[in-house]
């Protein structure tokens, strides 16, 4: 099994997380329902001197699990907004991007065969 990091790190992670998703939208990531709990409960299972929480690990595990899902998606929806087709494109459009220029007609808008 990888190595997790730390938790303060995960965590980290997870509000820049909530970042890109709401910077979308305009809002701040602090208004979320999610940041709230993200808070709650890192603190509630924080590891004290006292004792050694189990829970604390399982958490830890489960939120760079969700990390992880959260990048990927992030990443994913960004490459398929750059390399997504765009559908059919006119003569005109497939001369511009290739570098051709199309005899004009002269009473048409380009070259129509």
């Amino acid at each position: 099994m990888a190595a997790l990091g730390s938790p303060l790190r995960t965590f980290r992670g997870l509000l820049r997380e909530l970042r890109f998703a709401q910077g979308e939208a305009g809002l701040s990531y602090r208004d979320t329902v999610a940041y709230p709990f993200l808070k709650e409960a890192f603190r509630a299972h924080r590891v004290t001197s006292e004792k050694l929480c189990r829970a604390q690990h399982e958490l830890h595990f489960q939120a760079a699990t969700y990390l992880c899902l959260l990048r990927s998606v992030r990443k994913h929806l960004a490459l398929h907004k750059e390399y997504h087709g765009k559908g059919q494109r006119s003569t005109e459009e497939v001369a511009e991007l290739v570098g051709l220029k199309l005899p004009q007609q002269p009473g048409g808008k380009g070259w129509e065969p």
